[in-house]
């Protein structure tokens, strides 16, 4: 068991903005440079330095240098789905961001988003839901792929059943939803779902946060897929 001290620390490594700042960022699952992280937090290279030290210190992030460059990312699924359990527990945000700029980066986040790996926002959500339905994931006790759900990630969806072997985490994990304070479907087979989706081209990235939309090839294979009608995520 953790002892309380430990948990102070980890408190600690998040109870600052610039440092929560990044942790929130790398949510998008990519690896990002500490100038980039800079940027992003409007601080100098060094006080990005500074706080990356920390956070790859207390076990949160990883990094690797190519070159000169330094690249961090999130530890693992586990520490991202402690990110967005955390902001789960938050209010909701504002419905009048401080700039139309916030606006249109929060709409399209709560539309659809990666959550690390996995897919989140009312298209994670929506997709979950489609799942449930079809009798592909039983969401009675936790979240489970049935028989058919397997069969259908491995067969129409085109996921090889080698990577769905190939890894030491559950197949399929609740994961809470902030925006849409409901559960979304994590684990391996989101993972795979996701990078399914973003490699046929039926998803794909917005800018340089880690908002995605669907592309007219997507909504037509989803409709297909799951009877799926994306209209909802307006």
């Amino acid at each position: 068991m953790a002892r309380p001290s430990e948990l102070a620390a980890l408190a600690r490594l998040l109870g600052d903005d610039t440092r929560a700042r990044f942790c929130l960022a790398l949510l998008d699952g990519r690896a990002w440079t500490a100038g980039e992280l800079a940027t992003l937090a409007g601080v100098s290279p060094s006080t990005a330095s500074e706080h990356l030290g920390k956070l790859v210190g207390g076990g949160l992030l990883v990094e690797r240098r190519q070159g000169r460059h330094r690249y961090v990312q999130l530890a693992g699924p586990r520490v991202a789905e402690l990110l967005e359990g955390l902001v789960a527990h938050l209010e909701p945000a504002p419905e009048h961001p401080a700039s139309l700029r916030t606006s249109r980066v929060s709409a399209a986040l709560a539309r659809g988003r990666t959550c690390y790996d996995h897919l989140a926002g009312r298209l994670g959500v929506a997709i979950t839901d489609a799942l449930a339905a079809r009798g592909l994931l039983d969401t009675t006790a936790g979240f489970a792929l049935t028989s058919d759900g397997v069969d259908w990630l491995t067969g129409p969806l085109g996921i090889s059943p080698e990577d769905l072997r190939s890894s030491r985490r559950p197949l399929a994990k609740a994961c809470l939803d902030w925006t849409e304070r409901r559960s979304h479907l994590a684990g391996l087979a989101g993972a795979q779902i996701c990078d399914r989706l973003l490699a046929t081209g039926w998803i794909k990235r917005i800018g340089t946060h880690r908002a995605v939309t669907v592309t007219p090839a997507g909504t037509e294979a989803l409709r297909t897929l799951l009877d799926l009608d994306l209209t909802q995520l307006q």
